[in-house]
């Protein structure tokens, strides 16, 4: 677990550096315990890894003042858990559902009951988010989704995606992108 912590630390650190996290963000994790283990998704739930992963997660949210989403695994149709202010600041619609790590998967689960006042919600457009295992966060990034490509490309045993985004470019050939001073 020492290396996972590592290699998590090491991916956040490139995550902050790149100067994409803005205070308020919503942050998305997707992340499969199971791959960050060495084996296929939804087959070795690792709550020691979901730990170690949160932990880091934690630290770099209250570092940046990024809202994070855990989005679970298919068997709750990828939903969020969030945390109640989260739901509320952001207007997003709670479902019902516990995550467990059989049924939402162990970092869904880990994070849920570990957050302050933990609420799922169907769907969200996250500003950023990162992939931990190729769990497909792509559906909970806002339109223009832009990947990043960082040094460190694994967490453990799992390949790592992450992403940013970015407003929609509209108009043509006579619009104006940047703000003229």
């Amino acid at each position: 677990m020492q290396q996972v912590k590592e290699d998590t630390e090491a991916v956040l650190t490139e995550f902050q550096n790149s100067g994409h996290l803005k205070k308020g963000d919503l942050f998305v994790i997707g992340c499969s315990t199971s791959e960050v283990v060495g084996s296929n998704i939804g087959t070795s739930w690792s709550d020691e890894a979901a730990a170690v992963i949160f932990d880091a997660l934690r630290d770099m949210q209250q570092q940046t003042d990024v809202e994070l989403a855990f989005q679970c695994c298919e068997h709750l149709n990828r939903s969020l858990v969030v945390e109640k202010k989260t739901m509320q600041q952001h207007h997003l619609e709670q479902v019902s559902a516990v995550p467990m790590p059989g049924a939402g998967g162990s970092m869904a689960s880990y994070a849920y009951h570990h957050m302050e006042q933990p609420v799922v919600v169907e769907t969200i457009k996250a500003d950023n988010g990162i992939d931990i295992g190729e769990t497909m966060i792509g559906m909970h990034l806002k339109k223009v989704a832009v990947p990043l490509r960082f040094n460190k490309r694994a967490i453990g045993e799992a390949r790592v995606n992450a992403a940013r985004t970015r407003p929609k470019l509209i108009g043509g050939k006579r619009a104006v992108y940047e703000p003229m001073n």
